[in-house]
C-alpha cells in the first residue's frame, strides 16, 4: 500500500509538472525583456514546480576527463563485473602510468553511487578508481534471489578479487562496517586480494559511542516495527515486482526531516536565484538536488539486517558478527593499513563511531594506523567539498602511497 500510494501521488502531480514545463517552454522565449523582468518570479515558480518529484534512475557520473600532472586525460566508464544487485564500475584513463588501484565502496542507503561523484573525481588524478554501483532493488527480478548483509560483504570480497591483489579500499558511511568485515575475513583466509590499505570515512563501526539522532531512531523501536511500517512491496510493472523493499523515497523523507529548515531555505534560495537570473548559483543548488532526489530502493532483508546487526546489536563492535557462517575477527588484520576519518559536526555518524575500528584491529602495528578528525565539516563534508579536496584527500592519498 505504501508504494502504491507513493506512485499514485506521483501520477497525480504529473499534470502540474507538465503544465509548468509547457509554460516555461511556451512563454519563456516569447516574452519581451520587460515582460521577462516582471514575470521572473512566476517563471522561477514554474521551474520549481517542474522540478518537483523524484527519479529512480541513476544520474550519470559525467566524468569524461581528468587532469593528471600537466595533461588532461579522457575517462571511460566500463563495467568489469556485474551481479543482479551491483556492478563493479571502472573509470579507465588513457595512460600508461601505473597508479594505485582503489575500490570506492558507496553506501547502499537510498541514493545511487553517483552521490560520490566528487569523491571519485578527486581520487582519479592519482589513482586507478573502481566503485561499487549498487542496483535499484525495484529493478531486480525476484528470480535473482535475496540480497542481505552477508551478500553485501561477499560482494566486496568478490570485487576486490576481481580487481586483483594489491588494491586499496575506501568506504564512505554505512559500508565501513561491511568493508572492515570483508578485510577481516580476507585476512583470516589469507586471501591474496586482501587490500593494502583501508580508509573508513564517517561510518557506524560502533554505534554505541556518542549516539546521534539517527542511532536513536534505529534503536528505540523493535525490529518488528520497521518490518511492519517501513517495508513495502514493489508493484507492477517494475522488473522487481513482488520484491519486498525499503523504498528510497522513505529514506529520503527521513533524511530531509532531520534538516527540514535547511532544505526549505535551499529551495527559497533557488527561487531567488532563478528570479534574479543568477544561473551559476541556481545551477549549484539544482545539481545537488538532482542527485539528492534520485533514489533507489534497498532489499528489505538488507535494510532490516543492517538495522538489527549494525545499529541495534552492534555485532562487529561486540565481536559477535558472523558472515556466511564465519565469525569476523578484525584482530586478524595485520598487513592492511587503516585510516579512519570523522567530521567534527557530523550529525549522522558522530565522533568516536568510526575511530573505534582501531581498537578492533588490535594486532595491527601502530605505524599502520592513522586517524583524522576534520574540523568544521558535517557528514557530507567528509567526502565532498573544499575541505575534502584540500585537507582530507591529501591524507588519504598519502596513506595509500605509503602502503604501496
Amino acid at each position: 500500500m505504501l508504494y502504491l500510494a507513493y506512485e499514485t501521488h506521483g501520477r497525480l502531480m504529473s499534470p502540474a509538472r507538465e503544465a509548468a514545463r509547457w509554460a516555461l517552454g511556451s512563454f519563456g522565449s516569447a516574452l519581451s525583456a520587460s515582460d521577462m523582468a516582471s514575470g521572473s518570479n512566476l517563471r522561477a515558480a514554474w521551474e520549481l514546480i517542474e522540478r518537483a518529484g523524484l527519479t529512480h534512475v541513476s544520474p550519470p557520473f559525467g566524468i569524461d576527463h581528468v587532469r593528471v600532472g600537466n595533461r588532461d586525460l579522457p575517462v571511460t566508464e566500463e563495467v568489469t563485473l556485474r551481479t543482479p544487485f551491483a556492478s563493479l564500475r571502472h573509470f579507465r584513463k588513457d595512460t600508461d602510468v601505473a597508479q594505485p588501484r582503489v575500490l570506492v565502496v558507496a553506501p547502499l542507503s537510498g541514493h545511487f553511487a553517483t552521490l560520490l561523484r566528487g569523491t571519485v573525481r578527486t581520487l582519479l588524478a592519482d589513482h586507478d578508481v573502481f566503485i561499487t554501483d549498487w542496483h535499484n532493488a525495484r529493478d531486480v527480478p525476484l528470480l535473482a534471489g535475496r540480497f542481505g548483509f552477508d551478500d553485501y560483504v561477499t560482494h566486496l570480497i568478490r570485487f576486490l578479487e576481481g580487481i586483483g591483489p594489491g588494491a586499496h579500499v575506501l568506504a564512505v558511511c554505512q559500508p565501513c562496517v561491511q568493508v572492515l568485515a570483508a578485510a577481516a575475513l580476507m585476512a583470516q583466509g589469507d586471501n591474496p586480494a586482501a587490500p593494502r590499505s583501508m580508509t573508513l570515512m564517517a561510518g557506524p563501526v560502533d554505534t554505541r559511542i556518542n549516539p546521534t539522532r539517527v542511532n536513536r531512531l534505529a534503536t528505540e523501536r523493535p525490529i518488528a516495527w520497521f518490518e511492519r511500517n517501513l517495508i513495502s512491496t514493489v508493484p507492477f510493472p517494475h522488473a522487481g515486482a513482488g520484491r519486498r523493499v525499503y523504498p528510497g523515497f522513505v529514506q529520503l523523507t527521513a533524511f530531509m526531516a532531520m534538516n527540514l529548515q535547511r532544505h526549505v531555505k535551499a529551495h527559497l534560495d533557488l527561487h531567488g536565484h532563478l528570479a534574479r537570473g543568477e544561473r551559476e548559483q541556481a545551477d549549484t543548488i539544482k545539481t545537488f538536488y538532482d542527485e539528492y532526489f534520485a533514489v533507489l530502493d534497498l532489499t528489505a532483508e538488507f535494510y532490516i539486517e543492517t538495522i538489527d546487526r549494525v545499529f541495534q546489536q552492534a555485532q562487529l563492535a561486540r565481536g559477535e558478527l558472523v558472515v556466511a557462517g564465519e565469525r569476523v575477527d578484525p584482530s586478524a588484520i595485520r598487513r592492511t593499513a587503516l585510516l579512519t576519518v570523522e567530521g567534527e559536526r557530523d550529525d549522522i555518524c558522530a565522533l568516536g563511531q568510526t575511530v573505534a575500528a582501531h581498537d578492533l584491529c588490535s594486532k595491527l602495528k601502530p605505524f599502520r594506523k592513522r586517524h583524522h578528525m576534520q574540523a568544521g565539516v558535517g557528514h557530507y563534508g567528509v567526502f565532498s567539498g573544499r575541505k575534502w579536496d584540500g585537507q582530507i584527500y591529501p591524507i588519504v592519498r598519502n596513506t595509500i602511497l605509503a602502503s604501496e
